[in-house]
């Protein structure tokens, strides 16, 4: 019976040691792990904005710019932000994005605005600033650039 005791613990031991082992290697394994590799010609990715919130909004731009800035995608990334909801508020005159927004186009994002938005709370285009794009709808732009293979991002 000793014997039998003894030899449990002794497997016991050693899978517990197995285990240890195990787990240093995955911890080591992943500690070492530095990204994705981007390995496509282009990545496209559309990012939703549809909340009136500022620190949503400013949320949605630096993480355009992060990914702007991401050496892996120099070069290699399509974006455009499209707002429709509440979103629409940063986009419209007097908000305090206006500089923000500019900088992301002049970087080559395509900043966009729902035509639907703008007619249910009836808003002009006049109110919203003269260098955003209009699409006919916030959803649409959504359902085709993700059938089109667009990343979608919601911050």
């Amino acid at each position: 019976m000793k014997k039998l005791a003894l030899g449990i613990l002794c497997t016991l031991f050693i899978a517990g040691s197995t285990h240890a082992q195990q787990l240093d290697k995955a911890l080591s394994k992943n500690k070492a792990f530095t990204g994705a590799t981007a390995t496509l010609k282009l990545y496209r990715a559309i990012y939703q904005l549809d909340n009136n919130d500022p620190k949503v909004i400013g949320k949605a731009i630096r993480n355009i710019n992060n990914a702007l800035s991401d050496p892996r995608l120099a070069g290699k990334v399509e974006i455009e932000l499209i707002a429709f909801a509440g979103g629409t508020d940063a986009y419209l005159k007097g908000s305090p994005f206006e500089n923000d927004l500019k900088a992301l186009v002049e970087k080559g994002v395509i900043v966009a605005q729902c035509a639907n938005t703008l007619r249910e709370r009836k808003i002009s285009i006049e109110q919203i600033y003269d260098f955003i794009a209009v699409v006919p709808s916030g959803n649409g732009e959504l359902i085709i650039r993700q059938a089109e293979g667009w990343a979608v991002v919601k911050p």
